[in-house]
């Protein structure tokens, strides 16, 4: 593990092997991260035959947003609900078989983008039952919001 430090002794980057930890919210650019951690749910995914028809399978779901932080007044309605996150995610579910985790992590980005507020989604989907010898497999990608 690597550190770099400031002149105050303040840890700047962190680095595990080749990952760099990012900045979890940044009050100079009134940013704050909502996240969903570890949602498990079961769906229908996959290319091989035993994944059709019908066949559930369990996948775990990590959803990070970056949100332009707003007066948000201790109002529910005035910030971007994890609770409508989730719901974003079993509504996708109920939607029918889809072939690729690629497919499913782009779909959810793509919903969670929809509120102005989120200026970026990183998605991880994970398949957890897909070959025995692993934990899991699976996507994470990276959408920013398109500037018109």
């Amino acid at each position: 593990m690597s550190h770099r430090s400031s002149n105050n002794g303040e840890d700047l980057n962190t680095s595990l092997d080749n990952v760099t930890r990012l900045r979890i919210a940044d009050g100079s650019q009134s940013i704050r991260h909502v996240f969903v951690r570890d949602l498990v749910l079961d769906g229908e995914i996959g290319v091989y035959a035993h994944e059709k028809d019908g066949f559930q399978q369990p996948m775990r779901f990590n959803i990070d947003l970056t949100v332009r932080e707003v007066a948000h007044g201790d109002a529910l309605e005035n910030v971007v609900c994890y609770e409508q996150i989730v719901n974003k995610v079993k509504n996708l579910l109920t939607e029918g078989h889809v072939n690729l985790v690629e497919t499913l992590a782009e779909r959810i980005a793509s919903r969670c983008l929809e509120d102005g507020r989120v200026e970026c989604a990183r998605v991880r989907v994970e398949k957890l039952a897909a070959i025995a010898e692993v934990a899991s497999v699976g996507v994470e990608i990276e959408r920013v919001r398109a500037r018109t």
